[in-house]
């Protein structure tokens, strides 16, 4: 009798919405067409000046920085290493490339490895403990009196001292404090060594879950107001690169606006394992719609057009791409993840390793747009477990035939390669410990790890915010190979991270204006169009007696959602909450909303997937102590499931390392019970189910 109804709109509000965007253009569009020329102002009473150039670009720079202007041939430019001469990485009428080259060569071995890091993950202000913490002058942010764009004690450290100049941002308090933390970070390293401007990054930030909190490491965007768009699934749900693309250059805006010149997205892997818990992230199963979403995801982001174009599609709109999860993340065995080393393990029963490479090899590398390519690829945490020829089963991060041999020499691909974070840190004591990830190369040392992934092919460490652990595999190269080719490996990846920073006019103009940035992120007419992909990507399933769509305003009924104690990420138990699934303010414009079910006319009933409660998805610690193998079947269906139909025994090999005494990953036969969320639902008289 209960009546499972997605949320929707009234088309009414739509049109009345309409009608109120095109009066709100006139006033909007011209703020809007100030405001995507952030590089280009900046306020004088922060003490960051601007400076006009005849036909060029406008250079920005923070007068408490020491940097001095140079004059040449009537045009102004930066002398970001202040030896008073006009270097070819300082002359913005070179090619990027040609500039990335120069700056290469006129750093030390220290800076570059510096370069080669990607920060642990950074909250604005930082948070007092735990994930994305800091201090300030030695105390936590509540306690210290700072303003919430000031740089941690941390970040002065890792940005001085090790040379950092990528930085993953996580939740921002608002868009102005984003941009004056931006303009912050900007100025300390501009009056460092050779000027380097920092290139910040984030994970997707704009899908509804990621706006309303932070549920995982890999999309901690949450935090600031912004646009809210479908996620991988919803957008794939629309069928429509056009609504995908124009969701990319609205999102590169807010980016840039927010400081942000690389996303660490999209996420393209092949979701032919459904159990996987980021497939929700994806574009689906399907190749051929994922191909087609991945390169409008991405000409949206990076391009630039117009009078915010610098040169060959790049400009003052566009945001690297970092396409993940090379060679394709898809395939987990059993359904688990290889953030956890019971998920270690990618498998391809059907033979379909080729298929997981085709949303890279054929749109990600073949953009329609004049930018080519994704500007960074992103290997995953698996081990493709027997797809090398030379016999490895190493995690993608350490496979030269993956990076070296496949992805650049066979697919001609010459970006940025960036692990994923934390593959050279040490592993947990157990299968379930969220620690570091460095599969296949468990026995290894820290060190010894980087050294692997430079030699495969990697230009950029995720997660490591501390240059000796490079340094010292630089040193270990030259004593295998010598000092000529370690410096010409590191300049090789020098060259590719400095070309994506020169792109985007950061080494001319880094500053926001944080009023400006206010107006950008989050505007009416971005939300609007996120607004209508929902719309658009909302799937009817059932439609029995036309139900829908329910114009009138009638009385509703949102059952609240029972949430049962969960182990989160990090693996502690969270408390059980009663909480509504639905925000009511935004319900009661369209309808009437009683907590009574007697009285209501229908029931708005929202949930979400199933999940099994255990240790981590698809892996139970009880079942290990008890003298199992610890491996449980990750079930799509609420209630008890039992594998009585799975394999015998489990493709990929057993755990050597933290558990030697298991070699084989199998569950046939075992049962888990699976919830997400409890709700009841006591009379619905709308109409039957």
């Amino acid at each position: 009798m209960a009546c499972f109804l997605r949320e929707q709109s009234a088309i009414t509000e739509i049109k009345r919405k309409r009608i109120e965007q095109k009066k709100m253009r006139k006033i909007i569009l011209p703020i809007l067409t100030m405001a995507t020329m952030i590089s280009a102002s900046v306020p004088q009473e922060d003490n960051y000046i601007r400076v006009e150039n005849p036909g060029g670009p406008v250079l920005g720079y923070c007068s408490r920085s020491g940097m001095k202007l140079l004059t040449v041939d009537g045009l102004k430019f930066k002398d970001l290493n202040g030896n008073g001469a006009l270097d070819p990485y300082e002359d913005w009428r070179l090619a990027p490339v040609e500039r990335a080259k120069d700056l290469a060569s006129r750093m030390s071995v220290e800076q570059i490895a510096g370069l080669m890091l990607y920060s642990g993950h950074q909250a604005v202000p930082s948070h007092d403990t735990g994930f994305a913490s800091g201090s300030y002058n030695g105390q936590p942010f509540s306690q210290s009196g700072a303003r919430p764009w000031q740089l941690t004690d941390e970040q002065k450290q890792f940005l001085q001292q090790d040379h950092v100049r990528h930085i993953l941002l996580v939740d921002v308090q608002s868009p102005e404090v984003a941009a004056r933390w931006n303009n912050t970070v900007q100025a300390f390293v501009e009056g460092l060594g050779l000027g380097i401007p920092v290139n910040n990054s984030s994970d997707p930030r704009h899908s509804g879950q990621v706006a309303g909190a932070t549920k995982a490491e890999f999309n901690a965007g949450a935090g600031g107001d912004i646009s809210i768009w479908p996620d991988g699934l919803g957008l794939a749900a629309t069928f429509d690169p056009t609504v995908v693309k124009r969701f990319g250059e609205i999102a590169a805006q807010e980016y840039r606006a927010l400081g942000i010149g690389t996303a660490l997205s999209p996420q393209i892997d092949l979701a032919t394992e459904p159990r996987w818990y980021r497939a929700g992230i994806t574009f689906g199963e399907s190749p051929a719609l994922a191909t087609d979403m991945a390169r409008a995801y991405i000409d949206g982001f990076q391009t630039s057009t117009g009078e915010q174009e610098i040169a060959d599609g790049w400009g003052y709109h566009s945001v690297n791409a970092m396409v993940k999860h090379w060679p394709g993340g898809g395939p987990e065995e059993g359904g688990r993840d290889a953030h956890w080393a019971f998920g270690k393990f990618a498998v391809y029963p059907g033979n379909h390793f080729q298929t997981h490479l085709l949303p890279f090899t054929e749109r990600a590398f073949r953009l329609d747009g004049k930018t080519g390519k994704a500007s960074a690829v992103m290997p995953y945490y698996t081990i493709s477990y027997n797809q090398f020829p030379d016999g490895t089963n190493v995690a993608n991060g350490f496979s030269h035939y993956l990076i070296t041999e496949l992805l650049r020499q066979q697919y001609g691909y010459d970006g940025v390669v960036c692990t994923d974070w934390g593959i050279t840190a040490d592993e947990g004591a157990t299968p379930a410990e969220f620690a570091g990830k460095p599969w296949g190369l468990e026995v290894a040392t820290v060190v010894e790890r980087h050294y692997a992934a430079l030699m495969a092919g990697v230009d950029q460490f995720g997660g490591n915010n501390q240059a000796g652990p490079v340094i010292e595999a630089f040193r270990m190269g030259v004593r295998l190979h010598g000092q000529e080719f370690m410096r010409a490996r590191f300049e090789a990846s020098a060259v590719r991270l400095l070309t994506n920073i020169f792109r985007l006019g950061l080494f001319e103009n880094p500053y926001l204006d944080p009023q400006q940035s206010a107006r950008v992120v989050g505007n009416p007419l971005f939300m609007e169009e996120g607004y209508t992909a929902q719309l658009k990507s909302v799937v009817l399933l059932k439609n029995k007696n036309q139900v829908l769509p329910i114009r009138e305003r009638q009385k509703v009924y949102i059952p609240p959602v029972y949430t049962p104690p969960v182990r989160d990420w990090w693996g502690n138990w969270t408390k059980a909450s009663l909480s509504m699934p639905a925000e009511v303010e935004t319900v009661q414009k369209y309808y009437e909303v009683t907590d009574d079910p007697t009285q209501a006319d229908f029931a708005l009933v929202l949930i979400s997937g199933p999940y099994t409660n255990n240790d981590g998805g698809g892996y139970d610690m009880r079942d290990r102590k008890a003298g199992g193998n610890g491996y449980v079947p990750i079930s799509l269906q609420y209630g008890l499931y039992t594998a009585f139909r799975a394999r015998a025994h489990s493709i990929a090999a057993g755990d050597p390392v933290v558990d030697p005494e298991v070699t084989n990953r199998a569950y046939k036969d075992k049962a888990v019970t699976a919830a997400k969320t409890i709700w009841r639902l006591d009379r619905c008289d709308a109409a039957d189910d």
